[in-house]
């Protein structure tokens, strides 16, 4: 995808707050039933349900030079660190297992026109518990900015609600067990994200998503096609075709 040249500079007052509210539902389901065996899972909840933020904090998600549309860049992390702690005392931005496609933390314009600008983003963190830790899938989000006004919108951080959005490790004294699950709501929220407004510049939130999960795995630059399609093509080009078969997504941390 190409990016839309136009460039704007987005910037926040620095003077004003931001109420983020934080929620954690109770975990719902676990492979081997740790949501009901291990305590900190069963217990696990928002740390702070409700905390002030001066806008800087936001400035995290903000790029340091004028971008397009489509163009993404990396979001700082210590804002995010702050903001996480909002769920939990202890968030860390290395994931113990570490494969390398997983790390960082990276944001994209998605639309704006002369009031307003939306970034989306995304964020791959885990949560450090006494006993183990705990892997969201990903943090993905959106923060709209009042451009004339310089403030905060809207702000939306949380865990997608797919069929398995987290793992765990719970350490015992036999060494430490893997597990995955389901949390039907993790997130921190602040404002309303405005509808129905007409961008001068935008790309769908797909478009954004595509260009954001690019900048963490590789094979997604890829241009994919259907078995079917694949089918047709291989004999046409000489190549052969190689079938792999995996019981979760390659594309988030929730496997």
């Amino acid at each position: 995808m190409e990016t839309l040249k136009n460039k704007i500079t987005l910037n926040l007052n620095s003077d004003a707050e931001v109420n983020v509210k934080g929620f954690i539902a109770p975990i719902e389901y676990t492979q081997y039933n740790f949501h009901v065996e291990w305590d900190e899972l069963a217990n696990f909840r928002v740390a702070e349900p409700d905390k002030q933020y001066p806008t800087s904090v936001f400035q995290a998600f903000l790029p340091s030079e004028s971008v397009s549309v489509g163009e993404c860049w990396e979001v700082q992390e210590e804002g995010v660190l702050t903001l996480l702690k909002q769920l939990h005392p202890n968030p860390r931005l290395k994931l113990t297992i570490d494969s390398g496609d997983s790390r960082g933390l990276w944001a994209c314009l998605r639309a704006d026109n002369d009031e307003l600008a939306e970034i989306m983003f995304r964020i791959h963190a885990e949560f450090i518990m006494e006993r183990g830790k705990f892997t969201p899938s990903q943090f993905a989000g959106h923060l709209a900015i009042d451009r004339c006004q310089e403030k905060i919108v809207s702000f939306k951080l949380y865990v997608p609600p797919t069929t398995l959005n987290f793992d765990a490790g719970w350490t015992r004294d036999e060494g430490t067990a893997a597990e995955i699950g389901f949390c039907p709501k993790m997130e921190l929220s602040a404002g309303t994200q405005p509808h129905d407004v007409e961008f001068t510049t935008s790309i769908t939130e797909e478009e954004a998503e595509r260009a954001l999960v690019s900048c963490f795995y590789e094979f997604q630059q890829i241009n994919w096609v259907s078995l079917e399609e694949a089918l047709e093509m291989a004999p046409a080009q000489g190549k052969p075709i190689h079938v792999i078969s995996v019981d979760g997504p390659l594309f988030d941390e929730g496997c």
